[in-house]
């Protein structure tokens, strides 16, 4: 099947010609993965109030999901577990049926104004354990489940991709007016009719204000 891309890298000797080209990892870079939540990763995980999920199904079909709260709302268990608590969101749970079929959870924790992320890979686990979600309680509010982590990989992931981004700069922001409007693309996307953006505008400021716990 022709992908439409020139040039493509599609065999295991074609990636070790690339390889040649691009090098090979540090001894540093190849000795940093460790597979335990040691205190740094603990002391990182406890000051971060964002993390992307990745995972995929039984078909190899991707996903890459966001999850923030309060620093330290992902909760460390032990040297080798942790738990993220769901909140409300869009109640597609594309994330929660992947791990249904497909255990496999890659996750990257942000600090704002830091540039090195942490990476946590293991398997995952939909848990509905009452004293987790007791715990993870925002304003007498409990989850009504979340997600458990056994880890197996963890290791810290170089700055190079936020200073070539400029992410955490202010003045590399963009304006408000030149950033995309998000209610025109909800409503060309899911082709809503018999509506205004404004009032799309409207209904997510509701969500955002009244409904995320």
């Amino acid at each position: 099947m022709s992908s439409g891309f020139r040039d493509v890298i599609a065999t295991e000797e074609q990636f070790e010609e690339l390889r040649s080209l691009c090098g090979y990892p540090s001894q540093r870079a190849a000795d940093k993965v460790i597979s335990v939540l040691d205190h740094h990763c603990r002391a990182f995980i406890a000051k971060s109030p964002f993390v992307t999920l990745a995972t995929s199904n039984r078909n190899g079909q991707c996903d890459v999901s966001p999850r923030g709260d309060a620093p330290g709302f992902v909760r460390v268990l032990d040297e080798h577990r942790l738990f993220i608590p769901e909140r409300p969101g869009n109640r597609r749970m594309d994330s929660i049926q992947n791990m249904l079929t497909n255990p496999h959870i890659g996750l990257l924790f942000f600090i704002p104004g830091l540039g090195e992320t942490l990476r946590v890979n293991g398997k995952a686990y939909v848990t509905r354990d009452p004293e987790l979600l007791e715990q993870s309680a925002v304003n007498g509010s409990s989850p009504l489940f979340g997600i458990g982590v056994e880890v197996e990989e963890c290791y810290i992931h170089c700055a190079k991709a936020f200073i070539r981004s400029g992410l955490w700069s202010p003045a590399s922001w963009s304006s408000q007016t030149e950033l995309p409007s998000v209610p025109q693309m909800l409503m060309d996307h899911a082709r809503i009719s018999n509506t205004t953006a404004e009032q799309v505008a409207k209904e997510l400021n509701e969500s955002y204000t009244n409904r995320l716990y």
